[in-house]
């Protein structure tokens, strides 16, 4: 097997395991497996039987979803690098975000939304760079048209985002169409908010054909954002998450507070409340905020007050070595002086509690 296809395997697992709140084993086991594409996906435990047929179908295109697993994760542990939770994992979990999701909570919803989104980021991105069989640039974005700047012609590679989000609905949300739980049907409409999110950051992008690179001529193309707007507008609908419960009929959602607006497509919804995630609770999946450096001046989630839930705080001096009065030299060096600079840094006391919380 080649490198990128050894690659997608020790990913893939952690996507089947995001997709059900249960902790699997099949990190472990894609760890220790080798041999072909179909000996791998008849082996991963978890798949429900439409996410082996596209795994068998489409082994580069779960190369991707596995290559991107890296990307969305990054931007959760962004956007949450100010808080308690900051979508870390536990050591020695098998999943990827471990109990965490067995709650039904907004961090889970944001997880849900923010790898749907990036499964389809990552599927549109290699349609687009012409490594999956099975798609590439957009087929309808030829001809001319028009826009509030006139006429232009279709040209280049427009990112083929239809076939990325059709991928992502099809794989991601099998496994949850086969459930007919409340907790499914928050799955399944966290994972169509995240996909939503990418699609809404599609932008034109245009190349000016004339004389003196005047815009007589105009040859236009769509592309995707950089994630990271999909990550901010996603952090956003994570700050404004609607708590909800389900119907009478079980088919939908109404607001669990009557005060507040019916969700859209576009929102987050959960059912539980969070933990405050201040102590290691390996029910709840929190590794507590204790050692977690934290803002002495900040009067936000990341001030030692809230941070350290509390508990107080110790400081460290330390000195590192920066670079400083740098020059421009012609031509064209830009050369640095190496200079020391003394800081202090403050980390959250641990509780005087045994380390994990005792189960309740």
């Amino acid at each position: 097997m080649n490198a990128w296809l050894v690659g997608i395997w020790l990913w893939l697992p952690l996507l089947f395991t995001w997709l059900s709140p249960e902790v699997s084993s099949s990190w472990w086991y894609m760890r220790a497996t080798s041999g072909s594409s179909r000996v791998m996906c008849d082996n991963v435990p978890g798949l429900v039987s439409h996410q082996r047929q596209l795994c068998h179908r489409h082994p580069d295109v779960m190369r991707a979803i596995g290559l991107g697993v890296t990307e969305w994760t990054m931007e959760c542990q962004h956007q949450f690098r100010q808080h308690r939770w900051n979508c870390n994992t536990l050591d020695r979990d098998h999943s990827l975000f471990g109990r965490v999701l067995l709650r039904s909570s907004r961090e889970s919803a944001f997880v849900y939304a923010i790898s749907s989104a990036g499964v389809v980021f990552a599927i549109t991105r290699a349609c687009s760079q012409g490594e999956l069989k099975s798609c590439s640039c957009d087929p309808k974005k030829k001809g001319t048209a028009k826009d509030n700047k006139g006429t232009f012609d279709w040209g280049g590679c427009s990112d083929n985002i239809d076939y990325g989000i059709k991928f992502a609905r099809a794989f991601v949300d099998a496994k949850e169409r086969k459930g007919k739980d409340a907790r499914a049907l928050m799955n399944l409409h966290n994972n169509r908010a995240g996909r939503k999110a990418v699609k809404r950051f599609l932008k034109q992008e245009c190349k000016c054909h004339g004389v003196s690179g005047s815009c007589t001529l105009r040859t236009c193309w769509l592309a995707m954002a950089d994630f990271r707007k999909t990550g901010n507008y996603l952090w956003r609908k994570y700050n404004g998450a609607i708590q909800v419960v389900m119907n009478q009929d079980g088919t939908g959602f109404t607001v669990a507070n009557k005060r507040f607006k019916k969700p859209t497509k576009n929102d987050l919804v959960y059912f539980e409340n969070s933990p405050d995630y201040c102590i290691r609770d390996r029910d709840a999946g929190s590794l507590g905020t204790a050692g977690r450096v934290c803002n002495l001046t900040s009067r936000g989630m990341d001030s030692c007050e809230v941070m350290c839930c509390g508990r107080g705080y110790d400081t460290s001096h330390i000195t590192r070595k920066t670079k400083c009065e740098c020059k421009f030299h012609w031509c064209c060096a830009v050369r640095c002086q190496d200079c020391v600079e003394a800081l202090d840094v403050h980390t959250c006391k641990a509780p005087k509690s045994p380390d994990w919380a005792a189960p309740t």
